[in-house]
């Protein structure tokens, strides 16, 4: 498999490139079991022609997948990080106005880049701020301010720190009232259901 032969989709939210229909995730539970291997397993993807990175802050593979993309870079098995598509996720615990767009600049310092292709809300709810545990805890659930939280979504992509935004694990009624105050279209990787 080449980086050429990968099909793509153009995403309707940006003129950015096209999201490659074939992706790599980086997900594994236990979060962060294996990020010694992990690293070395993405380098292994980026020969075999992954162009396309699944991650997020809760998996704790956003610093093995930065550094498997420098070494990649660095070894000349990519001429520049653009040959990439990389998705991140926010987490709940920072799904919350003003912890959105620190925990984007925390995600691209894990990441060791300028920009993400594609940042999502991970799931349609909040956590209380500084809670990280997965699975986490029924009482820790606080109420989440769709509207406020894709206003910072949007203001990372204003700023160009992501290329687009989008959603994920958002139901149809929450992908509505989304899309009712919603300035930039958003993607979403979420299967409706009634």
């Amino acid at each position: 498999m080449s980086v050429q032969s990968v099909p793509t989709f153009p995403l309707r939210s940006t003129d950015e490139k096209a999201i490659p229909l074939i992706g790599f995730g980086t997900a594994e539970y236990l979060f962060g079991a294996s990020r010694d291997t992990l690293k070395e397993t993405i380098i292994e993807a980026i020969k075999l022609g992954y162009c396309r990175f699944d991650t997020a802050a809760v998996y704790q593979s956003e610093q093995p997948l930065g550094e498997a993309i420098s070494d990649a870079l660095r070894l000349g098995l990519i001429k520049s990080r653009d040959e990439l598509f990389i998705t991140s996720k926010l987490w709940c615990s920072d799904a919350h106005h003003d912890l959105v767009l620190p925990a984007l600049h925390k995600t691209l310092k894990n990441l060791k880049l300028g920009y993400v292709d594609l940042y999502l809300i991970h799931w349609p709810l909040s956590l209380k701020p500084g809670k990280h545990d997965f699975p986490f805890k029924k009482e820790d659930m606080v109420p989440m301010d769709i509207k406020s939280v894709w206003e910072a979504m949007e203001e990372c992509h204003d700023i160009g720190l992501t290329k687009s935004i989008g959603v994920s694990n958002f139901s149809c009624k929450k992908l509505e009232t989304l899309l009712s105050s919603a300035r930039i279209p958003l993607i979403s990787s979420s299967l409706c259901s009634v």
